[in-house]
């Protein structure tokens, strides 16, 4: 399949996302951690969908990765933040993602 690296750090950017935005809601201060949960989401959302149109073997999906590329930059500086292992592994990966992402676009 083609991109298929880039697909592969996409839906592990999703499990991660997903891991910690639930992580959060366990923690002591969870008003503390709305914007991090807020933003795990909004990027398993984007790199999902983003995902499933790279798997399609759409053509026009430069777009989508733009934003992925974006939204995953965001939510890893929001995840850094937080001192929390999740936190700490989610913003790794979305990093990875958006490097994966940026190297596409090139």
């Amino acid at each position: 399949m083609k991109n298929n690296d880039l697909i592969t750090d996409l839906y592990n950017c999703v499990a991660h996302c997903n891991y910690c935005a639930a992580a959060c809601l366990g923690e002591e201060n969870v008003e503390k951690m709305t914007s991090c949960i807020n933003t795990d989401q909004i990027c398993a959302s984007i790199c999902n969908a983003t995902a499933q149109l790279l798997s399609y073997g759409y053509k026009d999906v430069r777009k989508m990765v733009q934003q992925c590329h974006e939204i995953c930059q965001e939510c890893a500086k929001e995840c850094e933040q937080h001192k929390h292992d999740h936190c700490q592994k989610c913003a790794e990966t979305c990093r990875k993602c958006a490097e994966a992402c940026a190297a596409y676009l090139n």
